[in-house]
């Protein structure tokens, strides 16, 4: 069987041996040359072919732990609608949302009223609503680090659909409310429930 998809030929049959790939017409697609055939065609694979997480509950995950995230942000409030690009994906915002920067530098989006109940302000000065810096109230969330890329909406209604490569984190932060957090910035903000 042969399929067509991005300007290279894929011969399933062939695809545990990694030699899979054949040029057709896209001379752009081609991975750079310093790299070794098996992990272009490797990189080439994880780039394009992605599990689709989907009905995703951690509660029953035995690979799932229970995490609390410690960290002081920056907090923007949007004036109107718009769209914030992650490093994970589109995040689509309405007026009043929270545009949030991490101690990381990685920015997202928090809508209003899950803002309110999760931060807090970080100074006693700082009238919550105002911008300035914010504390996430310790709440305890589940967390799955993942060895294969993958896509999921952030929430079990749909919405943003976010991207995470092997290695990176899904997070489960209610039923049907999910995140995806870089290996390096979880390691850096995320620690084990006690």
């Amino acid at each position: 069987m042969l399929l067509a998809l991005f300007g290279f030929a894929l011969a399933t049959s062939e695809l545990s041996s990694h030699s899979c790939l054949q040029p057709v017409a896209c001379q752009a697609l081609r991975p750079a040359p310093a790299l070794p055939a098996d992990i272009q065609r490797l990189t080439f694979l994880a780039t394009y072919f992605m599990i689709e997480l989907k009905n995703l509950d951690l509660r029953s995950d035995t690979a799932a732990q229970r995490v609390v995230k410690d960290e002081t942000v920056s907090v923007e409030f949007a004036a109107g609608d718009g769209e914030l690009m992650s490093l994970e994906g589109p995040n689509r915002y309405v007026r009043g949302d929270a545009l949030i920067t991490g101690s990381t530098g990685d920015r997202w989006v928090v809508s209003r009223d899950r803002f309110d109940a999760k931060y807090l302000p970080a100074e006693a000065s700082l009238a919550h609503g105002e911008p300035g810096a914010y504390r996430n109230r310790p709440a305890v969330v589940l967390a799955r680090q993942m060895t294969e890329p993958f896509t999921l909406a952030r929430s079990a209604a749909g919405g943003d659909v976010l991207r995470g490569t092997a290695g990176d984190w899904v997070m489960q932060y209610a039923p049907g409310d999910y995140g995806v957090v870089q290996a390096a910035r979880f390691a850096k903000v995320y620690r084990l429930a006690e």
